[in-house]
């Protein structure tokens, strides 16, 4: 049996496996071009580590596919002492990236869970610290929304009594994507993604109960704003958003993503907001009353010609 099947059986039955790690998410942003390593002891799988193959001037990139939060390797729970813990996870990292296919570059962002990048240190990987803002407790409602900033309540409010806005959740996918395709337009921007991949993500997540688009829409019957989020058993993802510029000012996103928290309580344990790095919409998300959660971006660059051009261009942008 391939590692492939191996893996999508694996996922079948383990729940600790992130959503962006599942077989079912990687068919539908990958399609085929995505496989897994794994460290098998006996007929257990104690590790994994998908990713995807890109060939970018002839040179082959490990890496992880348009929408997809974090991959990175999953390790199988373990109760040993702390010490011992760690000398597992040093065994499982080291025998999952030795068997990486031959490759000029690897980048991925782990899952938060995820903290023990040391034994990829001492295997010449490097790691930059990034963030995302949960809701760790979703079981008092009253609680989070009390932890939410002033200025949200007062979107929400503002949404529901003064702009006549409600929040429904039947509307087809492209009446989001027309949301969210104005988000880029406005500042000039093209979709940094296909819509036939939003599309497949939806109808892939929505046979498995795990996707639903919440959009705004006032009396008049027009689409103020829109939050699409995915779920597993464990955490709701904030995926996409939109909105119309000329409604922005409704308070109608903030109603969206209250409405897309109070659902993800019913559903899961926790809401990731998969915070950006970009201020304004960290600052908007940290708003909710999420905690501050690092994660790790980790890569390696083995082609001296690729290390220069990465540089170079990590100094541009500077």
């Amino acid at each position: 049996m391939s590692n492939k099947n191996k893996y999508r059986q694996l996922c079948e039955k383990e729940i600790t496996i992130p959503i962006f790690s599942q077989a079912w998410w990687l068919d539908s942003v990958a399609g085929d071009g995505w496989d897994v390593v794994l460290v098998e002891k006996g007929d257990e799988i104690h590790a994994s580590m998908p990713y995807v193959t890109k060939k970018k001037y002839g040179l082959t990139i490990l890496s992880q596919p348009a929408l997809t939060q974090h991959l990175g390797p999953w390790l199988r729970p373990s109760v040993a002492k702390y010490a011992r813990r760690l000398a597992q996870e040093k065994d499982l990292l080291q025998a999952l990236y030795s068997q990486l296919p031959m490759h000029v570059h690897y980048s991925q962002n782990w899952h938060h869970q995820c903290t023990n990048w040391l034994p990829l240190h001492w295997m010449g990987y490097a790691q930059t610290t990034r963030y995302t803002y949960i809701i760790n407790e979703l079981n008092d409602l009253d609680m989070v929304n009390k932890n939410f900033d002033t200025n949200i309540r007062t979107d929400i409010r503002k949404a529901q009594n003064k702009a006549g806005v409600k929040v429904v959740t039947d509307l087809p996918i492209d009446t989001f994507l027309k949301l969210n395709r104005k988000v880029f337009s406005r500042q000039g921007m093209t979709l940094p993604y296909s819509e036939e991949l939003v599309k497949r993500i939806d109808k892939n997540a929505t046979s498995r109960n795990a996707g639903k688009c919440f959009i705004a829409v006032d009396e008049q019957g027009r689409h103020h704003a829109g939050v699409y989020i995915i779920w597993d058993n464990n955490s709701a993802y904030y995926l996409l958003g939109g909105g119309d510029p000329d409604l922005r000012n409704s308070g109608a996103t903030s109603l969206c993503m209250w409405e897309a928290i109070q659902f993800a309580a019913t559903v899961t344990k926790s809401f990731d907001f998969e915070g950006s790095m970009i201020e304004p919409i960290e600052r908007f998300f940290r708003a909710f009353g999420a905690q501050q959660v690092p994660y790790f971006s980790v890569s390696r660059t083995q082609s001296r010609f690729l290390k220069a051009a990465l540089t170079l261009r990590t100094i541009l942008k500077s």
